[in-house]
């Protein structure tokens, strides 16, 4: 018996053993890990040639004064080599000979350890027409008479510690004034501003300034950014008479009152912000005369009333944000305009609602929809949800939002491909060992 069994258990055992191979060499084709494929292997960077030194010819441009070189190194600033062939933009210089003059000067990342400011040295340093402090908290000092009226440009950014009003307003011809992320001590604008004639762009933001923003403003600025101060009062009508002004920005402040219904005569604006204060009242119908608008934000107001249908007939805007204020009625904008958007909020506004004959449910806006009379159906999402949902989105609407949770869900549903077939694997080889021991004492 055991003679005849012995081919045919020699047979049955050569058979499962190749099984079993088979099985083993199958799952080691399953990987726990993404393979980079070949097209994701990194492409050989080519060496960068090194720059050939040039040798300077007699015809090379004249070196920088030099009275105003041993200013720039008794403030501290390298001269190892001719500030006027700098290539960081940190200085620029006229051509003129015998010594050239440095007209634009641009401070970063000093410290009081670093940088000096003297008296002396600036003095010397009168030809400059621009001059930047960038990331400097160093002590302001008074500046020179010379320096104060050659200066067209001035910017500090998180830099002199703390200014005044009156030592700005030294800077009687200055074109471009940007203050930044530095305390201004100042009882208003006009005291900064008063003297200031030829004044195109004015920039003091984030700088602790109180009082009223002034009526008396130069009509040639195209530029305004006045954001994240505590300046009250009312939005003056006199802004209104800067017809070439381009960019607006009075929020974060303490304003009050109505938007002024001169508004739409600033034909050229493009950029609008008034958010964040306490303005009331509805949007001027005159808002619909500037073609340009680009980007209008309006948000965390008291504004009421409805809003405009002429806002969706704006050709150019890009920006709309309404949240938070007091609007009411059925929101006058359809689905086409809303897509053209790259940021639309409206959330926040609990008695505004949209027809769902025109808008789709999917979009995500914050508000809820109209019942026959006009008024929401439901009471909308809390402020909390909206602004949750505006921290996920950088606009209120997202149509694709429930198709792709549906999507994550099901992809999280039941154990994996990879697990499956690994488990597999393994009771097929532990059931082809048991069954070859106890086939093994069989044929035995």
């Amino acid at each position: 018996m055991a003679a005849a069994a012995s081919p045919f258990c020699f047979t049955l055992l050569l058979l499962l053993l190749l099984l079993s191979t088979a099985a083993t060499s199958s799952n080691k084709t399953i990987s726990l890990s993404p393979t980079p494929s070949p097209t994701s292997s990194p492409t050989p960077t080519t060496p960068t040639p090194t720059p050939t030194p040039t040798t300077p010819s007699s015809s090379s441009p004249s070196t920088l004064d030099p009275k105003q070189l041993r200013a720039l190194q008794s403030l501290n600033i390298p001269t190892a080599k001719d500030p006027c062939q700098s290539k960081n933009n940190a200085t620029l210089c006229d051509s003129s000979k015998p010594f050239r003059h440095l007209l634009s000067l641009s401070l970063t990342n000093c410290s009081p350890n670093d940088v000096a400011l003297s008296f002396t040295a600036l003095k010397s340093l009168s030809s400059l027409h621009s001059l930047s402090f960038l990331n400097c908290p160093i002590s302001p000092i008074r500046f020179p008479p010379e320096l104060s009226s050659s200066l067209r440009s001035f910017t500090c950014i998180h830099s002199l510690k703390t200014l005044t009003g009156f030592w700005l307003s030294h800077f009687h011809n200055l074109t471009d004034l940007t203050v930044s992320a530095t305390p201004v001590n100042a009882s208003g604008l006009y005291v900064i501003l008063g003297n200031m004639k030829k004044l195109n762009s004015i920039t003091i933001s984030h700088a602790n300034l109180t009082g009223y923003i002034t009526k008396h403003l130069n009509l040639n600025l195209t530029h305004i950014d006045l954001s994240g101060n505590k300046l009250r009062g009312k939005i003056p009508n006199s802004i209104t008479l800067l017809e070439d002004l381009d960019f607006l920005n009075l929020s974060s402040n303490a304003l009050v009152g109505e938007i002024p219904t001169s508004f739409g005569d600033l034909i050229s604006l493009r950029n609008l912000s008034l958010a964040s204060n306490s303005l009331s009242g509805s949007i001027p119908a005159s808002m619909s005369a500037i073609p340009g608008l680009v980007h209008i934000d309006l948000s965390s107001n008291q504004l009421n009333g409805t809003i405009p249908s002429f806002i969706s007939e704006m050709k150019s805007l890009k920006y709309l944000n309404l949240a938070s204020n007091d609007f009411h009625g059925v929101m006058p904008f359809n689905g086409s305009f809303i897509k053209r958007l790259a940021v639309f909020k409206v959330g926040g506004n609990s008695n505004l609602c949209y027809n769902h004959s025109v808008l789709s449910s999917k979009l995500k806006l914050g508000i809820a929809p109209c019942d026959k009379h006009g008024l929401p159906v439901s009471p909308p999402a809390s402020k909390a949800d909206s602004s949750a949902d505006d921290n996920s989105n950088d606009s209120d609407y997202d149509e694709n939002n429930g198709d792709d949770s549906s999507g994550k869900s099901e992809h999280h549903h039941g154990p994996s491909k990879v697990v499956l077939g690994v488990s597999i694997g393994l009771s097929s080889i532990v059931f082809l060992i048991v069954f070859l021991v106890l086939l093994s004492k069989w044929c035995g």
